[in-house]
């Protein structure tokens, strides 16, 4: 600092050397010098100099100060030196005022230094790796330097931030700085960076902006907030503005949604700052923003719809019929609302029953066209609502005829109570005001754009002009105020109308060339040799005469196409004609008014063309022109042509129409087979169901039927006995069969067996008896043999009159048990009567069971899909409570920060308390000192004490008096 005094008390003798000396001498310093005070203080210095000799600075310092950026990072006070100095050199923010008025010679001063500091493409991703220290000494003047190079010059800093790797999202963390400077001018750095660049606009946007800049809005206070609020509008309008992407991001994001509470002002409205406006003016622009007619028309349709279905539509209304409104917030409403339903129907259909609240209440469109009309109403608010009227007629073919209705003769109150849209565009069209003319005729021109049907309804408006006069057709009203030569504005807005009218009408036309007096006057206006004010209105009634020409059917026999033709040869030449015709395209105002739907003219006297007027004056110059040009014959033959294109049309027609509905009657055949599929299949699955329902309860009734059938048996019934184990009396028959045949068996052996025991007595007999021994030798040898074989065989008839005698004692037994069963059941037979009817009892009860379950199954189905539904709702409550608890989080995320500042706040006004606790028994020790009494904060305190314990040493005393 010594050093620095030295330096500085030289400047008296020689300023701009010493300077310069000085400024060489901080640079060397901050080059050579090896300790970081020195170079920090020489820096500092720089800094000091830098405003006043910015071109000296800037010159000799730049080069040591980026070095100190890249050596000296570790201390941020320094780095934070040289990176103000650097704004300073680059900045023009404290020159723009001299640059007015001087000669302007160093107006690119900044933009020179800017480019050698980025000439080394280093030192901008040097300055972004500073921006991530927290240290606010650091990012706040990098923030400051970077937003300077992006003014200086824009698209080459852009161009190295985005091929910089991460660098854009560095940037976006300034965003969640808890230190609202940095975070405020980081709002202002990503405007400098997304102005006029898609490509980071659509990486900002993607780095989640659209979801803090909403956060920061809410926070400041929406349309009550301050200039925080209007820097993050300015950066939403950069990231939206002719971006598809980001537009459509935004929409997908259910933004729009959040915009609403933007517009929620209150009733009393008493609170309109001029910050306040602002902000809303900025809100108004960026929904305009999302639903321009330049933006992609599906774009601009799903933006419509999600602004209704969010109540945004409903909201601007409310502003729109509320009271109090200032003028330039009232207008851009207006502007906003007719956006947001220009050629959606749902919209349009809803603005239109919208009612002022008055007594009794009148529709806003009735409104606003009264302020339309009214000359006393600022002109920006008049094209505001001509604007609006144009935008709900925009392709709205239900409410043009809504509008024209209102001037037809059935539909017009009698009572004349209440005022309608249509005799308040008559009205314009009629007045005194020319401005009210030109807006009351192109308002009605758009009532009748594109649709012939309203263009003949029109005709049949009729006009009483004065009492005892017969009423006037319009057509012939607009034609009479043409031939009065009345003031330029309005001629030309009539002339407008009349085009638009008998354009594509071919009735209107021939209404047109009906009245005598309408050709000769025309052709008149286009043969005189006027100034060029008038040359506007020569060509425009060249038009009305072409469109005459064009769309002529011929059905006046005294205005056909070839006489109309031979007259403009005759008394104006085709060539003149021609050149009068294109005076309209070539008027200095028409191309301005081609450009944008939207009629904004800086004041009255340019308010001459309408948007789609000039689209129709470029769909008919050329037709017209080839039509004045053309033969008779090639007319006839044209005219063959057309009526052979418009056979083939109407054939073609015809058949599209065909197929249109087949198409429609495919789709509901589809559509039914669909259907009967699904219901057959649902049918399928019932059968199903039915089926294995039907066969449990089959399954049951089989059941129920055993168990009656084993009750019947201990009751001793046998014919349900007999039933159940299958014992017929054929079986009886049968067993009765086999016991006779079992006994003839019996018989037949026992008779064998008496012969066989009759011939073993006889050889007995004749063995005792033998007379001589030899015979009787050779006999009793055979007779031997014999016996032998005879006891075997007899041994073998024994045990099969055993077995034989076992099975028919078995038999007898069965027998004699078939034979009582057989009287039971005789016995029985009177009892079976009374056992079939509790069987066909027990049946139907078992039917009613099964019917009972049946209906039981239906209303278990029933009870089925309700808790389903049931679940679907419960599972999108659980949806909404999870992003309110997403929601919540964010919140108490954010509270946690702020206790987390509070309580570093605290610490530092509780280490400010300490010191000045210090500074206090300090002084009060010099007053001491002094001599001066000073009574003391312990004596003080003491005495607090002795009386508090006094009062805690005898706490009976207080439950005595308690």
């Amino acid at each position: 600092m010594n050093f620095l005094r030295g330096v500085m008390g030289g400047q008296s003798a020689g300023p701009q050397h010493t300077e310069a000396e000085t400024i060489q001498k901080l640079c060397d310093r901050v080059a050579s010098s090896t300790l970081l005070d020195d170079r920090r203080n020489a820096v500092r210095a720089l800094k000091s100099l830098s405003k006043k000799y910015r071109l000296e600075v800037g010159i000799q310092a730049m080069e040591h100060l980026i070095h100190v950026l890249q050596t000296d990072r570790s201390d941020s006070e320094i780095i934070g030196y040289a990176l103000d100095t650097l704004y300073n050199i680059i900045s023009n923010d404290e020159e723009e005022e001299v640059e007015e008025n001087s000669t302007r010679q160093s107006e690119d001063l900044g933009s020179q230094f800017t480019e050698i500091f980025i000439k080394q493409q280093e030192n901008v991703t040097l300055l972004l790796s500073l921006l991530e220290e927290f240290d606010f000494h650091v990012r706040w003047p990098g923030v400051k330097l970077l937003t300077s190079l992006l003014k200086q010059l824009g698209p080459q800093v852009q161009q190295i931030i985005l091929v910089s790797p991460m660098g854009v999202s560095r940037l976006m963390d300034l965003l969640a700085d808890s230190r609202e400077v940095i975070r405020n001018d980081g709002v202002l750095l990503l405007q400098a960076l997304t102005r006029s660049n898609g490509a980071i606009q659509k990486i900002v946007a993607f780095e989640n902006a659209f979801e803090r800049l909403l956060d920061i809005i809410s926070e400041e206070g929406n349309s009550d907030g301050g200039i925080v609020v209007e820097d993050c509008l300015i950066l939403l309008q950069n990231l939206l503005k002719n971006n598809n992407s980001n537009q459509n991001f935004f929409k997908e994001g259910s933004y729009i949604q959040r915009m609403k509470p933007w517009f929620e002002v209150g009733d009393e409205n008493s609170g309109w700052s001029a910050q306040k406006v602002t902000n809303l003016h900025l809100m108004l622009q960026l929904v305009r923003v999302l639903v321009s007619p330049t933006n992609p028309p599906g774009a601009t349709s799903s933006c419509q719809k999600a602004m209704f279905q969010c109540g945004l539509l409903q909201q601007l209304c409310t502003i729109l019929m509320a009271t109090g409104v200032p003028a330039d917030i009232l207008t851009e409403t207006i502007n906003t609302v007719s956006e947001v339903i220009r050629g959606y129907q749902v919209n349009q259909d809803y603005f239109a029953s919208v009612n002022a609240p008055s007594n009794p209440p009148r529709p806003a469109i009735v409104v606003l066209l009264m302020s339309m009309v009214n000359e006393r109403q600022p002109f920006v608010l008049r094209c505001a609502v001509l604007y609006c009227f144009q935008c709900f007629l925009y392709k709205n073919q239900k409410g043009q005829g809504e509008i024209v209705s209102t001037l037809l003769p059935s539909t017009i109150d009698a009572t004349g109570n209440s005022v309608s849209a249509g005799q308040l565009l008559c009205g314009g069209l009629f007045s005194t005001d020319s401005l009210s003319n030109w807006c009351a005729a192109v308002a009605l021109a758009h009532a009748l754009q594109e649709n012939a049907t309203q263009k003949e309804q029109l005709l049949r408006v009729q006009l009483a002009t004065s009492i005892g006069n017969p009423p006037v057709s319009l057509l012939q009203q607009c034609t009479n105020i043409l031939s009065q030569g009345s003031k330029i504005q309005t001629r030309v807005g009539l002339l407008m109308l009349l085009c638009t009218w008998l354009s594509n009408c071919p009735i209107a036309v021939t209404h047109f060339l009906h009245n005598s007096a309408n050709v000769p006057f025309l052709t008149g206006q286009i043969a005189e040799n006027l100034g060029e004010e008038e040359q506007l209105v020569q060509g425009l009634c060249a038009l009305l005469l072409g469109i005459s020409i064009y769309f002529n059917d011929n059905s006046l026999e005294s205005y056909k196409k070839e006489k109309l033709k031979q007259l403009i040869e005759k008394r104006i030449g085709k060539e003149n004609f021609i050149e009068k015709l294109g005076f309209i395209s070539k008027h200095e105002l028409y191309s301005r008014a081609s450009q944008k739907p939207q009629p904004n003219f800086p004041s009255p006297e340019y308010m001459i063309f309408d948007h789609e007027f000039t689209k129709l004056v470029k769909e008919l110059e050329g037709v017209i022109t080839k039509a004045i040009y053309k033969s008779s014959e090639e007319d006839k033959k044209e005219e063959e042509v057309k009526k052979t294109l418009e056979q083939h049309d109407n054939i073609v027609t015809h058949y599209k129409n065909m197929i249109r509905e087949q198409d429609l009657q495919l789709e509901e055949l589809k559509q039914q087979v669909s259907t009967l599929k699904c219901q057959n299949e649902q049918l399928q699955t019932a059968v199903t169901q039915q089926v294995s329902q039907i066969q449990q309860h089959k399954d049951q009734y089989n059941l129920l039927k055993i168990q009656l059938g084993k009750d019947n048996q201990h009751q001793g019934s046998y014919s349900e006995g007999a039933q159940m184990n299958g014992v017929q009396p054929e079986e009886i028959g049968r067993l009765r069969e086999e016991i006779e045949e079992l006994k003839n068996n019996q018989e037949l052996l026992q008779s064998k067996l008496t012969e066989k025991d009759s011939v073993i007595e006889n050889l007995k007999s004749s063995q005792t008896s033998g007379t001589n021994e030899q015979s009787s030798a050779i006999v009793s040898a055979r007779d031997s043999e014999q016996v032998a074989e005879l006891k075997q065989e007899l041994a073998t008839l024994k045990s099969q009159l055993n077995s034989q005698s076992v099975e028919i004692t078995k038999l007898q037994t069965e027998k004699q048990e078939l034979l009582e069963k057989t009287e039971v059941f005789a016995k029985s037979v009177e009892v079976q009567g009374e056992t079939e009817t509790v069987i066909a009892t027990k049946t139907t009860d078992v039917e009613g069971r099964l019917s009972a379950l049946l209906q039981e199954t239906k209303e278990l189905k029933n009870e089925i899909k309700a808790l389903s539904e049931e679940r679907t709702a419960i599972k999108e409550q659980l949806d909404s409570s999870n992003s309110t608890i997403a929601i919540l989080q964010t919140e108490k995320d954010k509270l946690e920060l702020e206790i987390t500042d509070s309580k570093k706040e605290q610490d530092d006004l509780l280490v400010l308390l300490a010191d000045q606790d210090q500074k206090i028994l300090s002084l009060k020790n010099k007053l001491k000192d002094l001599g001066h009494p000073v009574e003391e904060e312990d004596e003080l305190e003491s005495g607090d004490q002795e009386d508090e314990d006094d009062e805690s040493e005898d706490p009976g005393k207080d439950l005595d008096h308690i």
